[in-house]
Order: structure tokens, then C-alpha cells, then sequence
């Protein structure tokens, strides 16, 4: 049986987790063979899935927790925070005064 592993990540874009993200986070995923969820709240989707990931309608400031399990869960998490954390490559956002 492998290990669950999970991270909390803060969804940082102004728009939130739009299709372009929301995209990018499943290409991503979907590169691995680890089972990959999200969680906001109490919702828990499959990270995998574009319209699940959609669903969470995640907003800007949003925390998440990207669950991974399967035996590449480690690299998964890890490059899936680090894709979140890096804004899905748009440029940060304005801070607002």
C-alpha cells in the first residue's frame, strides 16, 4: 500500500483557478501515476479531471490541499505545489492598496 502525501497550497492568481490553470494543473498531474486529488473544504475532487478541478470554483487567496497516493506521489506533489506556488507561470498579482 503507498503513503498518502498532502500539501497546502494558496490559490494566488486574481482570477482564481480558471481553465488555463485549472489546464495546466491537470496536464501536469495526469503526468504521473499517483491518484491525485484536490480538497477545498470539505469538497474533494480528482486532480486529474478538468471539470472537477473547475468545480472547486477555487478563488484568488483560496487554500487548497493537493492529496497524492501511488508510488510517484512524492515527485507528483511536489511539482504540483510548486505549480501552484508558481502562479501557473502568469505574472503575480498587482497587491491592492
Amino acid at each position: 500500500m503507498h503513503e498518502q502525501l498532502s500539501r497546502t497550497v494558496v490559490v494566488r492568481g486574481r482570477q482564481g483557478l480558471h481553465a488555463r490553470p485549472a489546464d495546466l494543473f491537470v496536464r501536469l498531474a495526469s503526468r504521473y501515476q499517483a491518484q491525485v486529488e484536490i480538497q477545498k473544504g470539505a469538497e474533494r475532487v480528482d486532480g486529474k479531471s478538468i471539470l472537477n478541478v473547475l468545480t472547486l470554483a477555487a478563488e484568488q487567496g483560496c487554500p487548497l490541499v493537493i492529496v497524492a497516493t501511488g508510488p510517484d506521489a512524492a515527485a507528483a506533489l511536489q511539482a504540483l505545489a510548486e505549480l501552484v506556488e508558481s502562479n501557473f507561470g502568469e505574472p503575480e498579482p498587482e497587491a491592492t492598496s
